[in-house]
């Protein structure tokens, strides 16, 4: 692996709250100014963190690694972390949905990771997995710091409870997976296509709850999320970048499906949160190409990529592809799958070969 560097990721973008904190309304924009100001302190804590080293999560003596080791924790609105642990590995589930949800979320996250692609958790040995929930009041984001989950409520106006979707906590989760394998740097392509890693597999851990094919999957990451008065469906699409939401406080989903329409800026790390709609819609390609369960092919094909060891922190968009035709080819063989790959990254304008 990659020199050890946690980033902090969130799963809404910047871009989105800068926009709700110029909000008129101030029922809108002090929730998300407040929000941004919460994310901008954790950044420094991440920081500071990286510099001076943080402790080591380690797996129980007498662990299964074929189980998970998850521990819930509630903030009761505070910004301490983790919290007054709420719910341990195996205890019978509580009258707060959020925490249930959440435990839920992180246990289908550590199956589909062991079932399908043998890998227990997300550094492969066993790692436990710790959220915390009800962080901070009206806090509208959820993210991984490098070592937990942490979730907030929501305004209520604008975002609901962030533990509603599951796939907003796989997307997080794999942040873990990717900063325990490919580590990917977290600006421009490679943070991108790190941000794409968490949406691939929240996907994947979503349709592989409800036992979905590539057809019938929506695709849609967060859905669930936006609150009534908001004109949307979710934060984004990956079936169509571009379509999540077009609202009047929010604004237009700015995600790019090509590379056509890639988006230049020094703004969220390079546009990570945004561009990430070019690889994205490719995954989606090639699980729509290959039909069937999305995590047994085109899944199997990303996790090859994401923890073989080839990977480079600051891959662009043409490296990855290249490699995922490597792997498709490597594993599956000259057959549907690499021309699926080969054919989703020639619709999205990134060279494969």
């Amino acid at each position: 692996m990659a020199d050890f560097h946690p980033t902090f990721c969130t799963i809404v973008p910047p871009h989105v709250l800068d926009k709700l904190a110029r909000a008129e309304d101030p029922v809108l924009s002090a929730p998300a100014r407040h929000t941004l100001e919460a994310d901008a302190a954790q950044r420094t804590r991440r920081r500071l963190t990286t510099v001076i080293g943080a402790p080591a999560a380690v797996a129980p003596r007498g662990a299964a690694p074929e189980q998970p080791q998850r521990t819930i924790h509630d903030c009761r609105n505070r910004t301490e972390l983790p919290g007054q642990k709420v719910r341990g590995e195996g205890d019978e589930p509580g009258k707060d949905a959020t925490v249930n949800r959440v435990y839920a979320g992180l246990g289908a996250t550590f199956e589909l990771l062991l079932k399908s692609y043998g890998r227990s958790s997300l550094d492969g040995e066993g790692l436990p997995l710790t959220a915390s929930v009800h962080y901070d009041q009206k806090y509208g984001n959820a993210f991984w710091d490098g070592e937990q989950m942490v979730f907030g409520d929501g305004d209520g106006e604008i975002f609901l409870d962030f533990s509603i979707p599951v796939d907003v906590i796989a997307h997080e989760l794999t942040h873990g997976l990717t900063q325990y394998t490919a580590n990917l740097s977290y600006f421009g392509q490679p943070g991108a296509l790190n941000e794409s890693m968490s949406d691939v597999f929240g996907s994947l851990v979503k349709q592989y709850t409800l036992d979905q094919t590539a057809e019938q999957a929506d695709w849609l990451i967060g859905a669930g999320l936006l609150a009534p008065r908001v004109t949307g469906k979710a934060l984004r699409s990956m079936k169509e970048p571009g379509s999540a939401y077009d609202d009047d406080v929010l604004g237009k989903d700015p995600q790019p499906g090509t590379m056509d329409d890639y988006v230049r800026t020094g703004r969220d790390n390079g546009g990570v949160h945004i561009n990430s709609g070019i690889p994205n819609h490719a995954f989606c390609l090639v699980a729509e190409q290959l039909g069937g369960k999305a995590w047994e092919r085109a899944g199997q094909v990303w996790f090859d990529v994401l923890t073989g060891g080839e990977l480079a922190v600051d891959a662009d968009f043409a490296s990855f592809a290249r490699l995922t035709v490597a792997a498709a080819r490597t594993r599956f063989g000259d057959g549907d799958e690499q021309e699926a790959v080969l054919k989703a990254w020639s619709q999205v304008g990134v060279p494969a070969t």
